[in-house]
C-alpha cells in the first residue's frame, strides 16, 4: 500500500470511482457498437455459413438421390441389355438348328435324289443285260436247236417265239 502525505492510503487494486465510471460508458459505448454493427455482421456470416451448409447437405442428399436414381436406372438397363443378349443368343441357336434341319434335310433330298438315279441306273443296267442275256441266250438257244433238229431255224419270228417260250418256261421254273 502506498501511503499519501494526508494519511490516506492508496489501494492499487482498487480503481478509483471515476476510473470506473468512464470504463463503464467505454464498456456500454463499445457494447453498443458492437451490438448494432459487429453482431449482425456475424449473424449474417454465421446465418450464410449454415445456409451453405444446409445447402451443401440438400446438394450431396439431392446428388445421392440423382445417384442412387441413375443406378437404378443403369442396372435396368443392364438387366435388359442382358435379357436382350440372351434373346439374341436364344434367337440364333433356333435360327441355328433350323439351319443345320435344313442343311440335314437338302442332304437326304440329295442322298434320295442320287440312290433314285442309282436305282434307275442300275435298273436300266439290269434291263439292258437281261435282254443282252435273253438275245445271247436265244441265239445259244437256236444255234442249239439247229444242230439238235438239223434244220435250219431262220425264220426270226419262229425264233423269237421259241426263245421267249424257252425263257418263260426258265423262269417259271426259277420261281
Amino acid at each position: 500500500m502506498i501511503t499519501l502525505a494526508a494519511g490516506e492510503e492508496i489501494n492499487p487494486l482498487v480503481p478509483h470511482t471515476a476510473e470506473i465510471i468512464v470504463g463503464f460508458i467505454a464498456f456500454t459505448l463499445l457494447f453498443l457498437v458492437l451490438r448494432s454493427k459487429v453482431v449482425p455482421m456475424f449473424e449474417r456470416a454465421f446465418a450464410a455459413r449454415t445456409e451453405a451448409i444446409q445447402g451443401g447437405i440438400e446438394k450431396a442428399e439431392r446428388a445421392q438421390r440423382e445417384a442412387q436414381a441413375a443406378l437404378t436406372e443403369y442396372q435396368s438397363q443392364l438387366n435388359s441389355a442382358r435379357g436382350e443378349a440372351q434373346a439374341i443368343r436364344e434367337s440364333a441357336r433356333v435360327e441355328g438348328a433350323a439351319l443345320l434341319e435344313q442343311m440335314r434335310a437338302k442332304a437326304q433330298e440329295e442322298a434320295a435324289r442320287i440312290t433314285a438315279a442309282a436305282s434307275a441306273a442300275i435298273e436300266a443296267e439290269r434291263t439292258a443285260a437281261v435282254v443282252s442275256l435273253r438275245n445271247e441266250v436265244g441265239s445259244l438257244a437256236i444255234e442249239l436247236a439247229n444242230r439238235i433238229v438239223g434244220e435250219s431255224l431262220d425264220d426270226q419270228a419262229r425264233q423269237s417265239r421259241i426263245v421267249d417260250r424257252f425263257l418263260d418256261e426258265l423262269e417259271s421254273q426259277k420261281k
